[in-house]
Order: C-alpha cells, then sequence, then structure tokens
C-alpha cells in the first residue's frame, strides 16, 4: 500500500508540473454562444494573457448579427474577456463565425454554442481552422452520433451511477442474476428518463440526487451483512432492487439532458442515442472492471483471494468504501437543499 501511496504521489506531481508549465503558453481562447431567443445570442468572449496584454485576436460572429464584435476586453486578473448581446433577424445558419488573428498565434479557441433546437456545439478553432460555419440542420444520422456521445460521456462522468453498477458488481456474483440486475436498470432509467425528458413527470433535482446516494448506500450494507451461502433479497431478485432504483437514477439522467436539451422535431431519435449511449458507457464501465480484476486475480492471486468470498477482507473494504463515499455525497446534497 505504502508502495502504490508513493507511486500514485510520484504522478500526481509529475503531471502537476507538467500542467503548470504548460498552462501559460497553451492557454486557448474561449467563445461561449448561447441562444436566448431566436434572434438573440449571449456571447461571452475571453482571450489569453500576453505579456500584460490581450492576445491579437478577436471574436467575429456572422455579418449578419449586430454587432458582431464586442467593446475592448478587460482584464480579470487571469485573461481578457468581453460579453454583449448579438441580434441576429436572419439567424446564423449557414454563417461563419471566425477568430482573425488565431492563424499567427500557437493557441486555440474553443467555441462552445448552445442554440435553443440544436445540441450543445464544441469546436475546436486552430491556427490553420480559424472559422466555422454554422450548418443549418443538423440530419437524423447526426443527431444520434451526437447524443450517442453525450450519452457515453455522461454515464463516464457520472461518478455516482458508476459507483452503483460497481456496487452491484461486487454484491452479485452469479453472472445470471448480474446481466438480470443490470438490464433491469437500464430498462428502468430509460422509462424516466424519456417521461422526464418529454416532461410528463417532473422531479426537483437534490431530493433526486439524494435517493440516488441513498441507493448507494442500501447496496453498501447488502454487501456487508451478505453471509456466504446464504441469499439476501438484493440477491435473490436483484432485477426488482436494481429496476425500482433504476427509475430514481433515470431521473437523474433527465436532468443532465435537459442541461443539454432535446432537438425540435428529432426528440425521439435524440432520447434513443442518448440511452444507447448510457448503455454502452455502462457496459465499457462493466467489461473495463471485469477485466481488471481478471489481470489482478491473474498477476496477484493472493489479492485476488480476497475479493471470492463474503467476509474476506477486500469484500469488507469495499463496502465500507462504497458506503463512505455515499455517504458523503448524501450528507452533501442533503445539507445543499
Amino acid at each position: 500500500m505504502s508502495f502504490l501511496r508513493q507511486v500514485f504521489v510520484t504522478l500526481f506531481l509529475v503531471l502537476a508540473g507538467v500542467t503548470n508549465a504548460s498552462a501559460h503558453a497553451l492557454e486557448p481562447g474561449y467563445l461561449q454562444m448561447t441562444q436566448l431567443t431566436p434572434e438573440t445570442w449571449q456571447v461571452f468572449w475571453r482571450k489569453p494573457d500576453v505579456t500584460g496584454a490581450p492576445m491579437k485576436i478577436t471574436a467575429r460572429l456572422p455579418e449578419t448579427c449586430s454587432p458582431a464584435e464586442g467593446d475592448a476586453p478587460k482584464f480579470d486578473g487571469s485573461a481578457w474577456v468581453s460579453s454583449w448581446l448579438a441580434e441576429c433577424p436572419s439567424g446564423i445558419a449557414g454563417a461563419t463565425i471566425s477568430i482573425p488573428g488565431l492563424e499567427a498565434q500557437r493557441t486555440d479557441v474553443l467555441l462552445r454554442m448552445q442554440s435553443l433546437d440544436l445540441p450543445l456545439t464544441t469546436i475546436r478553432l486552430t491556427p490553420k481552422e480559424i472559422a466555422y460555419t454554422v450548418p443549418e440542420t443538423l440530419t437524423g444520422g447526426e443527431v444520434f452520433a451526437s447524443y450517442l456521445g453525450l450519452g457515453f460521456e455522461h454515464i463516464l462522468e457520472g461518478w455516482d451511477h458508476l459507483l452503483f453498477v460497481f456496487a452491484l458488481l461486487v454484491l452479485i456474483r452469479d453472472f445470471r442474476r448480474l446481466v438480470g440486475a443490470i438490464t433491469a436498470f437500464t430498462i428502468a432509467h430509460s422509462i424516466t428518463l424519456a417521461l422526464a425528458s418529454m416532461g410528463l413527470i417532473q422531479v426537483p433535482g437534490p431530493p433526486v440526487e439524494s435517493i440516488i446516494a441513498l441507493s448507494i448506500v442500501f447496496l453498501a450494507i447488502e454487501i456487508l451483512k451478505h453471509e456466504q451461502g446464504q441469499y439476501r433479497l438484493s440477491e435473490r431478485y436483484p432485477w426488482v432492487v436494481s429496476f425500482s432504483f433504476g427509475l430514481l437514477h433515470g431521473l437523474g439522467f433527465a436532468g443532465a439532458l435537459s442541461d443539454i436539451g432535446l432537438p425540435y422535431g428529432e426528440i425521439p431519435t435524440a432520447l434513443l442515442a442518448f440511452n444507447v449511449g448510457v448503455e454502452l458507457g455502462q457496459l465499457t464501465f462493466v467489461v473495463a472492471v471485469l477485466a481488471f480484476y481478471a489481470v489482478v486475480r491473474a498477476a496477484l492471486p493472493a489479492v485476488g483471494r480476497q475479493f471470492r468470498t463474503a467476509h474476506t477482507p477486500g469484500n469488507i473494504f469495499m463496502g465500507y468504501a462504497i458506503g463512505g463515499v455515499a455517504t458523503f455525497w448524501l450528507v452533501e446534497r442533503v445539507s445543499g437543499f
């Protein structure tokens, strides 16, 4: 354990040193555009500081927008920022957003666009590609691909959802029951995700997040109380437990999807793609965990044996670790009400 800690600390320091050394030299610009009405956009523009002066780059909106450029930026202590409202009566579909001056720099600009009827778009502009032409519409295939990626990214960034799935892996050792539990979890969160995204059910976010944390605490207790050869309720009928809690997790996914938004006219496609992306991310996580365990069991048989049966040190550690993290999340979320 001491050796692993030393390796981790060393790696962290190395990465931190690399990050600090390159932070200023490679700091990108940032242009955010948020559509408020069909004709109005809120624009935020941030460009790097170069020896006390703003980098010589400009954010230029399409000529149909007024103003196409903002006022002189102000220094916020680390970069130069400006913001403005742009009126674009004829819209910006098919028009070009550019960063003049970027071709002479050695950095990039991240363009983040949130429109009323298209998915959130993040574009990387470079010295070789200083402009972006806004698509007029997204085809069904493009919508599916976009929301598939969003679903995949969301589940891999949702630590509470992944911890729930991980707890199922620790608790349920029978492969058939494990498959049934994960399938039930997927079906359940797909149902509530669709219903909430279409506005058919509405539940405040904080209580949902708290109950999600509580669901993980429940599984941690089941892990710690497990007796070899004796199946508890969560092990005899894991699909019932997974389905019940999956309904709540689906509301959590819906909260994230509401922040992204659904494209008008392509809602069924977007919902299906987001769910498929979530499921692919979930399966990727499960495969990664099982593969890691297989490698550990093959390379370190003594360590692998600590996780094979109930009440071995490995399982007890996992139960307390999962429960401790989930309890921390629960307290944090309840205190935030």
